[in-house]
């Protein structure tokens, strides 16, 4: 079904909710790539303190990201939403305004405490239909890492001329703008659903946190934000010893990423078309410690291995933050994909901040070619972590309403649905008169699905 089959709200929905991640992630990743370059300047700046600064969005994030989300269960997803854009709006700021290092971390902890990305997916499930859903979500996920692109370049163009405090000042105009797509374009739902599919339902993170599988996963895209952002504490650095001046790093980053985005695809399709997930996903790790490893041992006049190895480097980072999110809807429980993704998350953001801070103090401590080493090391721990995975099994989260005649045999409804080919597991939450499947694509049957429960 093409996105022309939405109806006026839902695309209204899926291009402004879109449109606000954008705006959020590039306020977010455009100071990565000029922040330990321009921050040595203010007052109190240390290696250490600067590699917080980098980070400090990730700490606040990844301890609020829950909690707002079950605040957007009670008090609304947009109440929350305005909320956490205002935050950002405040640390941007204060960041703005600040003459000394710990005004800028300040600024980024306030940053992060907006940490509106579950409310955002919610408000996205609320206003939209079931079998659009999963569209919708993609379209995000595609603006998100986009955006991460867009930062890279965007940064050193605009830091360039104005400086830190105007680029932060730009963040602020961003978030303003995010402030007037959520009133204006964004439609209000008649009502706020609890989705198991993306919002964290109570009860349920004990057993996310026992899994096995999933904690891989988690720990996974830990390591794979702190090596983002511990290299963005000492690239740019790099790149300023191989006499590459600021404004023209985005020179180097435009390439790097429109490449690196385009060469990881053919990957994406053999992992998911040929089901070879777990050797791709091997083999990108495999690139980062590579990447970061080589990174570590450039000579001073290393400027095309430098531009080389970055490529490498994103190509394997954009690969994996797109398998990685693929592999916890693929492991999760039916019924608990959302409370597996918000683990996820904040441990995305979690390992963020601890990349910000260990790479700053380690760069203080023994140098750029030192930070990068540890990051290919974590990389091949990371490998080892994996490597007893069992190949994940090709399913995808399905919900469906539960008809009125089948709520007086809910029994005799599942047993049906487990009949049904392609369907693996299934889970009915009577309170929400729905039930959640695991599916098999390749073998699901939406026309046997109709008839089972008509």
């Amino acid at each position: 079904m093409s996105i022309e089959s939405m109806t006026s709200g839902e695309r209204r929905a899926v291009s402004g909710l879109a449109g606000l991640y954008v705006l959020r992630m590039l306020g977010l990743f455009m100071v990565l790539p000029v922040l330990s370059i321009y921050s040595a300047d203010l007052e109190g700046a240390t290696p250490a303190l600067i590699g917080m600064a980098i980070g400090g969005y990730g700490l606040t994030q990844a301890l609020l990201q829950i909690p707002f989300g079950f605040l957007s269960d009670k008090i609304g997803r947009k109440t929350v939403i305005v909320f956490g854009l205002l935050l950002f709006i405040a640390g941007s700021i204060v960041a703005a305004m600040s003459e000394s290092i710990y005004g800028v971390i300040m600024g980024r902890c306030l940053q992060g405490s907006g940490a509106i990305a579950s409310s955002v997916m919610a408000l996205l499930s609320d206003l939209t239909r079931e079998q659009m859903r999963m569209r919708a979500m993609a379209v995000v996920g595609i603006s998100i890492g986009l955006s991460f692109s867009v930062a890279l370049v965007l940064g050193p163009v605009i830091s360039q001329p104005y400086g830190l405090e105007g680029l932060f000042w730009f963040t602020a105009l961003l978030a303003s703008v995010g402030l007037a797509i959520i009133w204006k374009w964004v439609p209000t739902p008649q009502r706020y659903d609890k989705h198991r599919d993306t919002g964290v339902q109570k009860g349920q993170l004990k057993k996310i946190l026992r899994h096995p599988e999933l904690l891989r996963l988690d720990f996974g895209i830990f390591i794979l934000h702190l090596i983002m952002t511990a290299t963005f504490v000492v690239i740019p650095l790099r790149m300023i010893e191989l006499d590459l001046m600021v404004q023209y790093h985005w020179i180097v980053y435009l390439p790097v990423m429109i490449l690196s985005f385009l060469a990881m695809i053919p990957f994406i399709i053999v992992a998911e078309k040929k089901r070879k997930m777990k050797p791709i996903f091997i083999f990108a790790i495999a690139l980062v410690a590579f990447a970061q490893l080589l990174m570590g041992s450039l000579t001073a006049d290393s400027r095309i291995a430098l531009f080389l190895l970055l490529f490498v480097y994103f190509m394997a980072f954009n690969l994996l933050e797109a398998s990685l999110p693929s592999l916890v809807s693929k492991l999760s429980p039916a019924g608990q994909k959302g409370a597996a993704m918000g683990v996820y998350s904040s441990s995305q953001f979690f390992g963020a901040f601890v990349g910000g801070a260990a790479g700053g103090w380690l760069y203080g401590a023994w140098g750029i070619d030192a930070v990068l080493t540890t990051c290919g090391a974590l990389a091949l721990l990371w490998a080892v972590v994996v490597l007893p995975m069992a190949p994940p099994k090709h399913l995808t989260g399905k919900a469906v309403p539960l008809p009125e005649h089948w709520r007086q045999d809910i029994d005799g409804f599942v047993t049906k649905l487990l009949a049904l080919p392609g369907v693996e597991e299934v889970v009915v939450i009577e309170e929400e008169h729905a039930a959640y499947m695991k599916i098999d694509k390749a073998y699901f049957d939406d026309e046997a699905l109709a008839g089972a429960i008509a």
